[in-house]
């Protein structure tokens, strides 16, 4: 009788490292290119500035070689469950008053509205 289970899991994607030399390529080239190209370089990399900061830093200080990998895309902290639900209500709220606000003019601009329109209506009269 054959098992349900799958004997072999899928295997966990392997990381990504860099050599020494990859780093300081594209330190050097990040720090070379105009302001609006260093988004593309780290977007074409899949970077993120903090690796160029601490790639910088490794190598100003003599350590690249030492200096150990991280994942591409750093871990964001887990929020607790208490403090994700308070953000999310505060976005809410702000939606909320954010078409209030929105109402409030529209029935500025509609009571205006209304009020020339009983002038012009009396005065035709």
């Amino acid at each position: 009788m054959a098992s349900t289970t799958d004997p072999d899991p899928a295997p966990k994607p392997k990381r990504r490292t860099f050599s020494p030399e990859y780093k300081v390529r594209i330190v050097a080239e990040y720090d070379a290119a105009p302001t609006g190209e260093k988004g593309a370089i780290l977007r074409r990399e899949r970077l993120y500035h903090s690796h160029i900061i601490e790639w910088r830093q490794a190598r100003d200080a003599g350590g690249m070689a030492t200096l150990t990998d991280r994942r591409t895309s750093p871990a964001r902290p887990k929020k607790a469950a208490e403090q994700a639900e308070l953000e999310r209500l505060r976005k809410k709220v702000t939606r909320l008053e954010k078409d209030v606000a929105q109402r409030d003019a529209a029935l500025a601009v509609l009571g205006k509205a209304h009020a020339l329109l009983e002038m012009l209506s009396e005065s035709a009269d």
